[in-house]
């Protein structure tokens, strides 16, 4: 599990885990830090994808259906085990989408909680133009392509860095890419909870998407700042409370 999972502060007396899916090209540096902000009641899993960081010598995931698989064989018992609850941010997204549909299909497990971040619901008009763009081949280019899609995304400075980040949010894009997701007429996949956060500086995304997603409350948040708002610290401290409660109140 180690491999798969980033949990830098075990709870084993914790009442639910939330379960972190990072950004295209993000590892679990940022999101597993999180696991030393909660109280004991919620211990964080944050997941790391191959070909970053300890699993860099791996090759990438070829398509959504590879990461489903390798998350659910690995956190299967862990799923059973106590309540859980999913966030993850723009790309991120739907690989946690991808997991709890696969979940509830086959195991008839749901978290109690779905905390979604800049990103548009599968079954709108934005997830599709969005899945639909052409990925440059050239570095550069590339970068410049999530920028605009990102938002304010900060390109690094460092030559190396960037040929890095690059080639990792590429293939993580692609993987993206390999999504889908078919919604059944008038019917709701999720019986839980769905919160969608988004930064005021960030694009506009929908929200009748997301509240036909469940059958439970759907709420949505807007912080300060672009599509990475939730790494300054006061945003980042007021998701953490707001995640808590709303844990917490689904009675866990």
């Amino acid at each position: 599990m180690e491999k798969l999972v980033a949990c830098v502060q075990k709870k084993p007396g914790a009442l639910c885990r939330l379960i972190c899916f990072p950004w295209a090209g993000g590892g679990t540096s940022q999101l597993a830090q999180w696991g030393r902000l909660f109280n004991d009641s919620i211990e964080v899993f944050c997941i790391r994808l191959p070909g970053r960081e300890s699993r860099f010598e791996e090759p990438f995931a070829k398509d959504m259906t590879s990461v489903v698989n390798e998350v659910t064989s690995v956190l299967l018992k862990e799923f059973k085990e106590k309540p859980f609850a999913f966030f993850a941010h723009s790309l991120g997204t739907y690989m946690s989408l991808a997991v709890a549909l696969h979940l509830k299909e086959k195991y008839g497990l749901e978290p109690v909680h779905l905390f979604m971040s800049a990103a548009h619901a599968p079954n709108s008009v934005g997830h599709l133009a969005l899945k639909n763009i052409a990925l440059p081949d050239e570095d550069n280019e590339f970068l410049v392509c999530m920028e605009i899609v990102g938002g304010n995304y900060k390109l690094p400075h460092n030559e190396d860095i960037r040929k890095s980040t690059a080639r990792t949010s590429r293939e993580d894009a692609r993987l993206f890419q390999t999504f889908s997701f078919e919604k059944a007429e008038m019917n709701s996949p999720f019986s839980c909870d769905i919160t969608l956060f988004s930064g005021s500086d960030d694009k506009i995304y929908d929200i009748q998407g997301w509240q036909e997603l469940t059958s439970g409350d759907t709420s949505f948040y807007e912080f300060p700042g672009d599509h990475f708002y939730l790494l300054k610290p006061p945003s980042e401290s007021l998701l953490i409370k707001h995640i808590t409660r709303c844990i917490e109140h689904a009675g866990v």
